[in-house]
């Protein structure tokens, strides 16, 4: 939706921040807390639920794929050619997934995808308890799941549409977006803390029982077959290419894309965290500062989270995206610029807020913008988006350390996407125009 009618109807108008689901007007703290209304509605509640139980889980296998490629191996340069042999299928099969979720019943689609992440995660741990110790069955073992990944991804976010309505959209996604972030900051550490006490092989058993609770899950909830009046098709090809037709067509659309890869590609500074801890903020510990690097943004993502009351019922959904982009690429320049770590750190926090804010209502816009018959379209470009921006600003970003300096790479990157973030949005007005 494009006009500003819809939201003196919707109840989503300027008094709306204030006032709770029943109407009456909210108080103290509760204005500001995280916006839980989605979470009454028991379709959502489930598959909220369900990825409560594997945000954690699926860190735990992000943790133990690499730990046991470096034990096999050695070798660093493994544990980045495995990422780099899963990168491909979820590309690969995030696009054909968005094509699959627009044509079949997004329920059935997710209950294969999950029962074929789960099966995958029972493999890794029969390999490793077993001692096969090949690099190959793991980075074998690694592309099928991120291949059932890249299908599953699409018609999970495609469904929130189905589950809530359209001014609950924000806040929908800021309580998926949490939770997910909360999984990147307690995921690793519980792994960590594991490995020594149970071992690694378990870890991997324990990503297979939490994604059976997220069978069920998904089991119980409603079919979620295309709408009455969509055109039968097959999900190919051609049906890939018409949603890249359909996001060029769309100019609001294009551009909740170009400003992720924009604040990603220029601002994701997480390459070269390693070399800022080894110098510039080596006085402070070289494993200290590194872990707080890691763990800043999705700290403030978290916060952000918490905290999303204070902006998901906003209205001008183009602006928020733009305001909260500018926001990350100054946080970044800042960061570049500190010499002190807790100063460094601040900025990260806030960058990490600001990654929530464009997150929360980026996938507002996909799924409201969007007609239903294309949603799982945008949501599997959506999906290549998230993953290949981060992996590209690594190549980008290490280059760009190892020849100008870390921080002066950093600042630069952070200065880039402030300028090109505001450059789009006088050039194309249709993001800053969007509201609903």
């Amino acid at each position: 939706m494009d006009t500003s009618e819809s939201s003196s109807q919707s109840g989503t108008g300027p008094d709306a921040k204030a006032t709770a689901p029943d109407g009456t007007r909210q108080r103290g703290w509760r204005r500001w807390a995280m916006d839980t209304r989605p979470l009454r509605r028991p379709a959502y509640r489930r598959l909220w639920s369900s990825t409560v139980v594997t945000a954690v889980g699926s860190q735990l296998t992000a943790v133990a794929v690499p730990k046991q490629i470096y034990d096999i191996t050695g070798s660093s340069a493994w544990v980045g050619a495995a990422s780099l042999a899963g990168l491909l299928p979820l590309i690969v099969f995030a696009l054909w997934g968005g094509a699959v979720a627009d044509t079949v019943d997004r329920r059935k689609l997710l209950l294969i995808t999950n029962t074929g992440i789960a099966v995958t995660s029972l493999l890794f741990w029969i390999q490793a308890v077993t001692g096969m110790a090949s690099v190959a069955a793991l980075m074998l073992l690694l592309a099928l799941q991120q291949a059932f990944w890249g299908l599953n991804a699409p018609a999970r976010n495609a469904s929130i549409a189905r589950l809530v309505p359209e001014d609950e959209l924000p806040a929908a996604n800021a309580l998926g977006s949490t939770v997910m972030q909360t999984g990147q900051v307690v995921g690793p550490l519980l792994a960590g803390a594991l490995i020594p006490v149970i071992g690694l092989p378990e870890l991997y058993l324990i990503d297979a029982l939490a994604l059976c609770v997220t069978v069920w899950a998904v089991y119980k909830l409603p079919a979620l077959p295309p709408l009455a009046g969509t055109a039968v098709r097959r999900a190919g090809v051609r049906e890939v290419v018409a949603g890249f037709r359909y996001i060029a067509r769309h100019k609001v659309l294009l551009l909740s894309f170009l400003a992720d890869i924009v604040a990603m590609v220029f601002g994701m500074p997480r390459a070269l965290f390693p070399q800022l801890a080894a110098e510039t903020y080596a006085p402070y510990g070289e494993g200290l500062a590194l872990g707080l690097l890691f763990a800043a943004i999705p700290i403030g993502a978290v916060a952000g989270g918490l905290f999303s009351g204070t902006f998901s019922r906003a209205r001008r959904h183009g602006w928020m995206v733009i305001g909260a982009v500018v926001v990350w690429g100054a946080a970044i320049t800042g960061f570049g610029l500190s010499g002190s770590l807790w100063l460094a750190v601040a900025f990260l926090v806030v960058a990490g807020v600001a990654d929530m804010v464009s997150m929360v209502f980026r996938g507002a816009i996909l799924l409201s913008a969007a007609t239903d018959e294309m949603r799982g379209r945008m949501q599997g470009v959506f999906t290549v988006v998230v993953a290949g921006g981060p992996r590209l600003a690594d190549v980008l970003h290490g280059g760009a350390g190892s020849a100008a300096g870390a921080r002066e790479a950093v600042a630069g990157g952070g200065l880039l996407v402030v300028a090109v973030m505001l450059a789009l949005a006088v050039a194309m007005p249709a993001l800053r125009r969007y509201r609903v």
